[in-house]
This record gives C-alpha cells, sequence and structure tokens, in this order.
C-alpha cells in the first residue's frame, strides 16, 4: 500500500494529462476541421452552444494537459460536459447508454474528480512556482 501511496500524484498526472490531452483534442477537430473533422457541422464563431463547447473543450483541455490554473479549468470543462448531458442527451432517454451520453459523463466526472484531487505531478504551474522560488533565494542571497 506504501508503494501505492507514493506513486498517487504521479497517477493523478498522467490522468490529468491524458484526460486533458483527449479534451483538447475534441475541441481542435470541432475547431479546425483537424483530426477527423468535427463531430457533427463545423459551427460558426461564437454561435451557442456548439462553438463556445469547443472553444472551452481546446482552451480548458490544454489548462488541464499543462497543469495550469488546472483546478479552475477543470471545473469548467465538468460544467460545460454537465451542460452538454443534460440538454443534447439525456432529453432522448435516462441512461447514458441509451443516449450516446457516455463520454460527456465520463468528462465530467473525470474532471470532477481532477478539480477535487489537484493536478498531482508534472504541472507548468508547479515548475514557474519553482523556478520563481529558486530566483527569490539567488536575489535574497546575493
Amino acid at each position: 500500500m506504501k508503494a501505492l501511496d507514493r506513486s498517487r500524484e504521479h497517477v493523478i498526472g498522467l490522468f490529468r494529462i491524458v484526460l486533458g490531452l483527449l479534451f483538447a483534442c475534441h475541441g481542435a477537430a470541432t475547431l479546425f476541421d483537424v483530426l477527423g473533422g468535427p463531430h457533427g457541422a463545423k459551427p460558426e464563431v461564437a454561435a451557442w452552444p456548439g462553438w463556445w463547447a469547443a472553444a472551452i473543450q481546446l482552451l480548458g483541455g490544454t489548462l488541464v494537459l499543462c497543469g495550469l490554473g488546472t483546478r479552475a479549468a477543470a471545473i469548467l470543462c465538468s460544467g460545460s460536459m454537465a451542460y452538454a448531458y443534460f440538454v443534447v442527451h439525456q432529453p432522448h432517454a435516462v441512461f447514458p447508454i441509451e443516449n450516446g451520453g457516455e463520454t460527456a459523463v465520463m468528462f465530467c466526472w473525470s474532471f470532477l474528480l481532477i478539480s477535487a484531487l489537484g493536478p498531482g505531478r508534472w504541472t507548468l504551474a508547479g515548475l514557474l512556482t519553482h523556478r520563481g522560488e529558486r530566483r527569490d533565494r539567488t536575489t535574497t542571497t546575493t
């Protein structure tokens, strides 16, 4: 169990990186017609909700991937997927397996988990903070 406890932050970090990458890919596919193209019609710029959902996917996924503003970005991503589920999928049937909403549900709960647990290891925010602390120590000791 101690070995598992020691690897906790690493596993969370890997989970965050993969989750952010997959979510950002959805946004990029929709906005820029790449990676297999949009999943449906390509939305016009600033069209509600499609373009905004794709923008949240691209920006939020990238922030989560990089570990920068992770908790806030994860809450935004989770909320967007809750919206997608209840507005787009749930009216067709109650259960995600029936209404095609499994992906929305998994993304929603996964981002909520990241917002609760934190970003884990290998974050850009941690790297920037660490460099800033090192720079502060250098300037105060000289």
